[in-house]
């Protein structure tokens, strides 16, 4: 049986089927912006139906709808147990599309930018988000991190993650702060999911649902779909939650109808022998 909560930073219970507010404001970093009435609607279904713990950034926008005041406006003042997690790091370019990185010097305006979008005094989760599109590792992390673990120490920020890191990053990130999630492509590193799971730290895969670039396995996931007469993406999502107790899923829409069908995922129980179809 799937275990249905995570102990965050030892300090936070949380759901492990969360909500992802990328997609909120825009159906893609490029893409026109949505109505915000609908993003609205949305989040308060969301944390309705159980959700308490909502993943955003500040560069999730378009134009003037964007994805932190978006959460404001629906959830504030927010429920004790609601836990906001965001990310800093990414600079948007001309287009609006994330293309470079705040250096150390820019952290800080970032995270009291979140601080002042989501009306908080401090942030519940923050990760170092590295890099671009492109996989994780290559550079130092040492310097941006101690920023953030500084601004832990200050008060502003309660838990520190990192976003699209190897496992040489991971290491250095843990050996300046405390780290309590990674946030990575699913299936990048394997090891680094089975050390989080060692060390009680959360692993949360972004793209759980392929994000629109990474197509799903539909004919392993169909099989077991159509056994238990549920979408595919559920199966998805339901084997995410059963791959590890450290496992977090955050599949995001701006849909009520996909809200609904995600979340239902949470019921979903696969038995070993869909397990280890989908592993192959």
């Amino acid at each position: 049986m799937t275990i249905k909560t995570f102990p965050l930073g030892g300090d936070l219970t949380i759901h492990r089927l969360g909500f992802g507010a990328m997609r909120l404001a825009m159906s893609t970093f490029d893409g026109p912006a949505r109505d915000p009435r609908d993003g609205i609607a949305v989040l308060r279904r969301a944390v309705a139906l159980g959700v308490n713990h909502i993943d955003t950034a500040g560069f999730y926008g378009r134009g003037t709808v964007r994805a932190n005041e978006l959460i404001r406006t629906a959830l504030a003042p927010y429920q004790d147990d609601l836990v906001i997690a965001t990310k800093v790091g990414p600079l948007p370019g001309p287009g609006g599309v994330p293309s470079g990185q705040a250096t150390p010097g820019q952290l800080r305006a970032l995270v009291e930018a979140d601080l002042r979008a989501l009306q908080l005094d401090r942030l519940d989760l923050v990760y170092l988000r590295v890099g671009g599109v492109t996989g994780p590792g290559g550079e130092s992390i040492a310097e941006r991190f101690a920023v953030l673990a500084g601004l832990r120490e200050e008060g502003l920020i309660r838990h520190l993650g990192v976003s699209n890191v190897d496992a040489a990053q991971f290491t250095e990130a843990r050996a300046i702060a405390p780290v309590t999630a990674v946030q990575n492509q699913y299936g990048e590193d394997m090891e680094l999911l089975a050390e989080c799971e060692a060390s009680g730290i959360a692993y949360v895969p972004y793209f759980p649902l392929g994000g629109g670039r990474t197509p799903l396995d539909s004919e392993r996931l169909g099989k077991v779909a159509a056994r238990l007469g549920v979408s595919v993406a559920q199966v998805r999502i339901a084997s995410l939650l059963a791959s590890s107790p450290s496992m977090l899923a955050i599949p995001g829409t701006g849909s009520l109808a996909h809200l609904e069908e995600n979340l239902a995922a949470n019921d979903i129980r696969l038995v070993e022998e869909d397990l280890s179809g989908l592993r192959g």
